[in-house]
């Protein structure tokens, strides 16, 4: 949710279009980086640790620009800001729009955002996560010496 903190620029007259507009520099792949990187050196203890939890974090910050480049509505997202401007939409765009605002946010039109997320984010990932584990629990039954 971090990257959405560009909706607080509204109120002080940034546009939706602007750098620091909505889904502009905070959705793009640079603030994943340094987001990655200052929670790693921030919270890890070693040089691998390190390096490992800057790139899980930049994953993570990183995806919600790729997810939101999958809505049906917006501008796209500034995936290269602030080196390029140009905002961007992947081929398919499932996941509707959510509406930005509390009162929007409690419309009757929440029940069809909330389904296509269902269906396009958490489904999948359900998914994936079951297999993983899966995966993992098969992996411990073969080598039981293996660590966590």
């Amino acid at each position: 949710m971090l990257p959405d903190v560009d909706v607080v620029g509204f109120r002080f007259g940034i546009r939706y279009g602007d750098l620091w507009g909505h889904r502009g520099m905070t959705h793009s792949l640079l603030f994943a980086a340094i987001i990655g990187l200052a929670v790693g050196v921030l919270l890890a203890r070693s040089g691998w640790e390190r390096w490992a939890m800057s790139a899980l974090f930049f994953l993570i910050t990183a995806s919600h620009g790729v997810l939101d480049a999958m809505t049906d509505g917006g501008l796209g997202v500034a995936f290269f800001s602030p080196f390029d401007s140009t905002r961007y939409f992947l081929p398919w765009r499932p996941i509707h729009v959510s509406p930005l605002g509390v009162h929007s946010a409690l419309s009757v039109r929440v029940i069809s955002v909330l389904r296509s997320e269902i269906m396009s984010v958490w489904v999948p990932a359900l998914f994936i996560g079951v297999i993983l584990y899966l995966l993992r629990k098969r992996k411990r039954k073969v080598d039981p010496l293996s660590s966590a």
